[in-house]
């Protein structure tokens, strides 16, 4: 009994530290976190970010045909999402439906900064086989939001 005695204090210091350590950091790491992706809350506000991470303005013709090309992969963004992202598409190897990706008819699109980014990482490396640039987004974003009902 009395080994047991003996662990139980430092048992409680540790708890103690952690909850002192979790008391003083958590405020610092929410607020890291808040500065780490760009705040956003519409399509607009994901085009102006990458608009301004660009080098040229953001033009709607070269979104529409980066788009619909290849670029000497297998897929475009148009294989899974249609030529004209305005109707539920099909994703190429799955047969997932995927819901329009036109923000004016799927207001749920590019209106979250982290899935945004998320999204755009995993379909630019199946289209590209790289990251896109942030030209290249604001393009392709421009294009998305001129397409209305």
């Amino acid at each position: 009994m009395n080994h047991t005695l003996q662990h139980t204090p430092k048992r409680q210091h540790v708890r103690q530290g952690q909850r002192r350590w979790i008391t003083l950091c958590l405020p610092a790491l929410t607020w890291l976190a808040t500065l780490s992706l760009p705040a956003q809350a519409s399509p607009a506000q994901a085009l102006a970010t990458y608009s301004s991470q660009a080098t040229a303005p953001a033009n709607v013709g070269r979104g529409q045909q980066f788009f619909t090309s290849k670029h000497g992969q297998d897929w475009s963004c148009a294989s899974c999402h249609g030529a004209l992202p305005t109707k539920v598409g099909q994703h190429a190897a799955t047969g997932k439906a995927i819901g329009p990706l036109a923000p004016a008819y799927n207001p749920e699109r590019f209106a979250d900064a982290a899935k945004t980014e998320k999204w755009f990482k995993r379909n630019c490396n199946d289209v590209l086989g790289r990251a896109c640039t942030a030209q290249e987004k604001a393009d392709v974003l421009a294009w998305l939001i001129s397409l209305k009902p």
